[in-house]
């Protein structure tokens, strides 16, 4: 194994991009990657029905990071794609209807939500006190002197916030943090984009391909299913690569709980479960396959290619993944329902997101002191670091360490 110059543990974005800069660099690497395919939960197949699905979750790629969008242009081309999200709500005083309005809630959204002439009235307002183009947030607007401003941000708050947060985290109203309340945005533009980053787009040919470009290298080597506990352990200080000390760097991007066998207790996150469906249309007579369901007009299930259910359903969202990828497969769709629990560690859950607060960041504390005591240790991406990173934060992190670990 002293082959090897560096170890890197997981092959999602945060993992390939150091292998693959050190590897760039002259260094040999090697790679370990508990699952049975790259991308991490990023990674992009296709389903039975042909729809190139994300099979943990949607993923989209925006950035305003120049060196991030130039370092992955290098491995991909890029689908111009501007994400959109609507919230699905029951239209108030008749709650068999229906009603979708962007979010975050912007000038579209009121005049949806109230009405055109209203909406307008309520908009303007809203200009003349703080300003256009500005996000104003929920906190702001309820300290306003002016009873309509306030009472607008209590409707924003009941009908886009309060109840998506409650399926998302599994708390109530009162457990809720008011700091993450207080940042809750009121958009006062017709910019309807969920991001206005500069950078934006879907991977051409998917994620998977792209991670698959960048640890294309000679200088890596790659093992797939290959769970690091069986070749790293821990010992006195060192690290032992199948037994023998590895003095090279190592980059863990795993459950940095897991890596040290839950010795301090388990970091508590949310998990998400993801129920699939592939509708399709009928046509000639032929009746929709086992399995699926029957499309009622033309080729999408829904309007955008994220449907936020905010108020009612128990998933908190919809995908569909042609909306958010462009490919053209007439006649049949895959959407996927999301649902949000508590993580267990039982077989199978994915921990997704980290619950910061004061005592979980105590128990992180602790394990990141042990991984200090290996000199040559270095936690990388969400699980390792236990934060929310997106997708290109994560990049940006990884290019960085991977400059650090190239000048020492």
């Amino acid at each position: 194994m002293q082959r090897y110059d560096c170890l890197v543990i997981g092959a999602g974005f945060a993992g390939a991009v150091v292998a693959g800069e050190l590897a760039r660099a002259g260094k040999k690497v090697l790679v370990l990657e508990k699952r049975p395919h790259v991308g991490g939960n990023a990674y992009d197949c296709l389903d039975d029905a042909g729809v190139l699905i994300h099979k943990y979750g949607p993923h989209i790629f925006h950035t305003n990071n120049a060196r991030v969008f130039e370092y992955l242009s290098q491995y991909t081309d890029w689908l111009d794609y501007q994400h959109r999200v609507v919230a699905n709500v029951p239209k108030d005083g008749a709650p068999r209807e229906r009603q979708e309005y962007p979010v975050p809630f912007n000038l579209t959204s009121l005049e949806t939500a109230f009405g055109p002439e209203e909406g307008k009235r309520l908009g303007d307002k809203l200009i003349a006190a703080y300003g256009a183009e500005k996000k104003v947030t929920i906190l702001e607007l309820r300290q306003s002197k002016d009873p309509e401003i306030a009472a607008l941000a209590d409707y924003v708050y009941d009908h886009v916030f309060v109840k998506y947060t409650m399926k998302q985290w599994g708390q109530t109203p009162e457990e809720i943090d008011p700091n993450t309340t207080a940042r809750v945005p009121v958009f006062l533009s017709r910019d309807d984009r969920y991001f206005q980053d500069k950078y934006q787009g879907m991977p051409i040919d998917g994620y998977t391909p792209l991670v698959q470009k960048i640890l294309r290298h000679p200088n890596i080597t790659l093992k797939l299913s290959a769970d690091a506990k069986r070749h790293l352990t821990l010992g006195e200080g060192e690290l032992l690569l199948d037994g023998e000390v590895f003095e090279g760097p190592v980059v863990y991007t795993g459950a940095v709980d897991e890596f040290f066998g839950l010795k301090h207790g388990r970091l508590p996150y949310r998990t998400l479960d993801f129920q699939f469906e592939t509708w399709q249309e009928e046509t000639f007579g032929k009746p929709v396959p086992k399995g699926r369901h029957a499309l009622t007009a033309g080729e999408f299930y829904q309007t955008h290619a994220t449907v936020n259910y905010t108020m009612d359903e128990p998933y908190t969202r919809i995908t569909e993944f042609k909306r958010l990828t462009g490919q053209d497969l007439p006649g049949v769709t895959t959407i996927m329902k999301e649902h949000s629990r508590a993580y267990t560690g039982a077989p199978g859950e994915i921990p997704y997101y980290a619950i910061i607060n004061e005592e979980n960041n105590a128990l992180y504390a602790k394990y990141k002191a042990e991984a200090d005591g290996y000199k040559n240790l270095r936690l990388l991406g969400r699980l390792a670091e236990y934060k929310y990173y997106n997708m290109d934060a994560i990049i940006a992190r990884a290019l960085a360490l991977a400059d650090e670990l190239l000048e020492r």
